[in-house]
């Protein structure tokens, strides 16, 4: 575990209720930070799919789909052979 410490400038209003809820906990703010960085990378999951979307390619076809597997393939075996099977 690290130690990090904060100082949060809330409004009062704001910072009696939070700590009324019990929201000003270590549990609590990890717990909130845990679901932050999820849903960020939730987030940037969507942003990458919808510029793939955008690009306007044409969707790959079973045979093309197969014709990659095959040169992957193709590409280890040709690495193994040329580094002695490691």
């Amino acid at each position: 575990m690290t130690v990090v410490e904060l100082e949060l400038v809330l409004p009062e209003s704001l910072a009696q209720a939070a700590a009324a809820a019990g929201l000003l906990t270590s549990e609590v703010i990890e717990r909130l930070l845990r679901e932050e960085l999820r849903r960020q990378q939730v987030d940037a999951l969507f942003d990458v799919a919808d510029r793939l979307a955008a690009l306007d390619n044409p969707p790959l076809t079973e045979a093309d789909v197969q014709a990659e597997i095959q040169a992957v393939r193709e590409a280890r075996r040709s690495y193994r052979a040329d580094s002695g099977g490691h």
